[in-house]
């Protein structure tokens, strides 16, 4: 992989980690969860590259990517998408998201359908709040939630670690206790890492731009992006997803909107660590359906 940053027309510059370019292979453009990296697709790429050349950006706000003092609703980054594959020369495209990075996905989706051939989403299966929400409570209700979670946000503290062992040990207890700790995993919390001019480190995913984020994900209404799409969509729900009655529901309407879907559940998987945790059994899926839309050329 080649890894370079990019600056793109609207003075805003990604880190992109890239294949070599053939022009006889289609492209696919690879987009990773809220707080992630590049680096989660590790275990990925290396059964997608022979049939695909891979554009793997860290978004806006994300890994070496710069991080502006806004502009960090679903829009804004598919925005930043659209000059990258404008900077690649790219007229059509595949796209795999995770959680945010399929909101991502789906709003280029919806903005640019001439441009998106496919779309996996593993994410944007439901809204927060409304109709077809996790909640639908009344506007007071859905006010009073929306505050608390703001509450919530404010009280993430940055924490700051002498050396780079304490640093991966913090976020390898966690993962090791559920019993998800591997390489793929170790070297995305290494790619999470930021040395602060003292020689300590921090994590990269700075509060400003989760919360800002965040505050436009609860109004988010998936349905209108669906609505304006017209490639063939997968849906990769996580295990916890599926059993949940609201999500299933919510996916299902959203779904009725689209010309061509499928629905897959890898047993076990969680969601966004999906790719981490079981990447053979996530990328042969991805495959096996962006195989499916090749053949339709």
């Amino acid at each position: 992989m080649l890894e370079k940053k990019i600056k793109l027309k609207n003075s805003i510059s990604l880190n992109v980690s890239y294949t070599e370019v053939t022009n006889e292979k289609p492209y696919l453009l690879l987009l990773h969860f809220s707080g992630g990296t590049s680096a989660i697709w590790n275990g990925v790429v290396p059964h997608l590259q022979e049939d695909f050349n891979l554009i793997i950006p860290d978004l806006r706000g994300h890994g070496k990517s710069d991080r502006p003092v806004s502009g960090y609703h679903i829009d804004d980054l598919a925005g930043d998408l659209h000059l990258l594959l404008m900077e690649f020369k790219v007229t059509r495209c595949h796209v795999v998201g995770s959680s945010m990075g399929a909101e991502v996905g789906l709003s280029l989706a919806a903005t640019h359908p001439q441009l998106i051939e496919s779309l996996v989403c593993e994410g944007a299966l439901t809204n927060e709040f409304g109709e077809y929400g996790l909640m639908d409570g009344n506007d007071f209700e859905i006010k009073q939630e929306k505050e608390r979670l703001r509450s919530q946000l404010t009280e993430r503290k940055e924490i700051v670690f002498p050396n780079r062992e304490e640093f991966v040990h913090h976020y390898k207890n966690p993962l090791e206790k559920q019993g998800l700790w591997n390489d793929y995993f170790h070297i995305f919390i290494e790619s999470c890492m930021e040395e602060t001019s003292d020689g300590r480190f921090v994590h990269f995913y700075k509060n400003y731009v989760r919360n800002e984020y965040m505050d436009s994900y609860w109004d988010m209404m998936f349905e209108k992006y669906y609505k304006q799409i017209f490639c063939p969509v997968l849906f990769m729900p996580s295990e916890a997803d599926w059993s949940n009655s609201k999500i299933k529901q919510n996916l299902h309407y959203f779904s009725g909107f689209l010309e061509s879907f499928e629905i897959t559940l890898l047993d076990q998987s969680l969601h966004a660590y999906v790719w981490m945790q079981m990447p053979e059994k996530a990328a042969a899926t991805v495959k096996e359906f962006l195989e499916k839309q090749l053949q339709k050329v």
